[in-house]
């Protein structure tokens, strides 16, 4: 049986450590859009020279990507991983992020959704600094076709909705077109983003962004967008998958203040076709 969902929910998480520094930092940056267009403006600068180095938010999804591939490393989880996609996103940040540290990931497998005719599965990961104090969680919910009906319960879905009328503000972020090859050496090697031949036999015309680079570009298109620069006024960020990003496309982010946080959309400019949905930033108290 693929999915034990007893054995699954009942693993022992799966601990790692892992180390960064502002190399590592900038080239995050770099992957999801920092100094296309005004690479020496102070406030790009801000994100690429070590000098006084800022950490966006979204980078805190690549200490514990790991996690996310280590799928059948818990017991009840036996899946075909050229099957997975991954749906939805979740970050919450408990402190800013340091441009350097060593961290410890912590993964289990925090639920189970039988779709039918395929699963959705939660990893949560928590991230502590080596002194034990929380650092961020994240949740990567992954979308397994081809192996539902283990006997789960569908689960629900939360739906953020932009509120009528226009957005407050709208930011346009143009990609390169080798985008995706600089944001595949932050860890993400699936050659969909990389192999011509590979993404056709996906049904792309081309290799696509990688999605949590389109989430990291939505990330700072607010952040630069609404919150004048300030990385550490995010305490949460959420989205759905909704679709694709071609490297070279611009990526159109539009932006709502609500007392829930702000709700954001994500367009591509080019096609007009959703990139990120059920997206939501909430701030920090």
């Amino acid at each position: 049986m693929p999915i034990d969902p007893i054995l699954a929910l009942a693993a022992p998480p799966i601990v790692s450590d892992h180390t960064w520094d502002a190399d590592d930092v900038i080239l995050y940056h770099l992957g999801v859009g920092a100094g296309i267009e005004t690479p020496t403006d102070p406030a790009e600068l801000e994100y690429l020279f070590e000098v006084n180095l800022k950490v966006l938010p979204s980078f805190g999804v690549i200490p514990p990507f790991s996690a996310m591939w280590s799928l059948n490393g818990f017991p009840g989880i036996d899946i075909n991983m050229m099957m997975v996609l991954h749906g939805e996103q979740e970050i919450r940040l408990h402190r800013p992020i340091p441009p350097e540290a060593t961290v410890t990931n912590t993964a289990r497998i925090a639920g189970l959704r039988d779709k039918g005719k395929a699963a959705v599965i939660d990893v949560e990961v928590e991230t502590t600094l080596a002194d034990g104090s929380p650092l961020f969680t994240n949740t990567f919910s992954i979308f397994a076709r081809g192996e539902g009906g283990f006997g789960g319960e569908p689960g629900t879905s939360t739906t953020v909705e932009p509120p009528a009328g226009d957005p407050d503000v709208v930011v346009a972020s143009p990609t390169l077109p080798h985008q995706a090859l600089i944001y595949r050496l932050s860890g993400d090697k699936n050659p969909l983003h990389a192999d011509p031949t590979f993404a056709r036999l996906a049904g792309f015309e081309t290799p696509i962004l990688h999605g949590l680079s389109s989430f990291g570009v939505v990330c700072k298109a607010v952040v630069d967008g609404v919150l004048d620069g300030d990385v550490t006024r995010v305490g949460g960020y959420r989205a759905r998958f909704a679709g694709v990003v071609y490297p070279g496309e611009t990526v159109v982010t539009s932006t709502w203040r609500t007392d829930a946080g702000l709700v954001v959309t994500a367009t591509t400019a080019e096609r007009g076709e959703p990139v990120l949905a059920n997206c939501l930033i909430t701030m920090k108290d």
